[in-house]
């Protein structure tokens, strides 16, 4: 018994001793630039939606943005409790003369949102278009895929976005 134990531990120290050839060298970063740490970026933004500004209204980022980057907005749909809830756009809202829709698209330079749908702009109440808040969070392309991005919570838990730049 004493042989098969000693044995055993000969093979151990044997098998875990051995080492191979290296692996090969990881990647230099992006683009021939360091690493570094891979971050969100965000911002808040009021916007009021009107006929002269053609019911949208377009902002650069003012950071760099990667073209694999990936731009996610927020609206303040409502308040509970004095704490603001936050739905991922695009939101549709039905009213009896049309439907309205919030929605967004994005460049590598900037974010433009807009009014959409089949609603007569001109006849919606203040506060469908006046002061309406958006939160903008720009992530990397690679670090979304399995995400719930419709929770605004896990995003900036997961980016440890902690405040917003209000613009």
């Amino acid at each position: 018994m004493k042989r098969i134990l000693s044995s055993i531990a000969v093979f151990a120290l044997l098998l875990t001793s051995c080492t191979g050839d290296q692996g090969p060298p990881g990647f230099d970063g992006f683009n021939g630039q360091d690493g570094g740490l891979i971050v969100a970026s965000a911002f808040e933004i009021v916007v009021n939606f009107n006929e002269a500004n053609d019911y949208q209204f377009i902002e650069p980022y003012g950071f760099d943005v990667f073209p694999s980057d990936v731009t996610l907005v927020y609206i303040e749909w409502e308040v509970d409790g004095g704490e603001p809830i936050w739905r991922l756009l695009t939101q549709t809202e039905y009213f009896e003369n049309g439907v309205l829709v919030y929605n967004y698209d994005f460049t590598q330079q900037d974010v433009r949102l807009f009014l959409d749908g089949t609603v007569d702009f001109n006849t919606l109440d203040d506060a469908w278009t006046q002061n309406q808040a958006f939160r903008v969070v720009v992530v990397p392309a690679d670090n979304v895929d399995g995400l719930d991005t419709s929770n605004l919570d896990l995003i900036m838990q997961a980016y440890e976005i902690e405040t917003f730049d209000l613009r």
